[in-house]
């Protein structure tokens, strides 16, 4: 072997050696907390869940109002209602994928 090719070779050992720490630091951590996790999942699913559940009932409440001051033939409350719920959804879509970033990019800091 050459020298230059212990050297690339230790060097690609102590990278390899740093990224099996890594994850081996994160697995412990993740072993000596384990109802965080639940928590933090119910925790969530209560989030998301409100984030959906409030622009829906207030579309809702608001085409009530609206039914009953200006009746036509067109349900006010079922058109807030279904909008509601889309703001609702687009809500915690964005949310969950804001959530699933910092939690991509935090794995991958403790995984340098």
């Amino acid at each position: 072997m050459t020298e230059k090719s212990e050297i690339k070779s230790a060097a690609d050992g102590t990278a390899f050696s740093r990224e099996v720490g890594a994850k081996a630091a994160r697995k412990l951590k993740a072993r000596r907390n384990p109802t965080q996790g639940v928590w933090l999942g119910l925790g969530m699913m209560g989030l998301i869940g409100w984030s959906v559940v409030v622009p829906t009932l207030l579309g809702a409440a608001l085409g009530i109002w609206l039914d009953n001051r200006h009746p036509g033939t067109h349900s006010w409350t079922l058109m807030l209602l279904v909008i509601g719920l889309a703001i609702g959804c687009l809500n915690a879509w964005h949310w969950v994928a804001k959530e699933d970033k910092a939690m991509r990019d935090d794995q991958e800091d403790s995984d340098e």
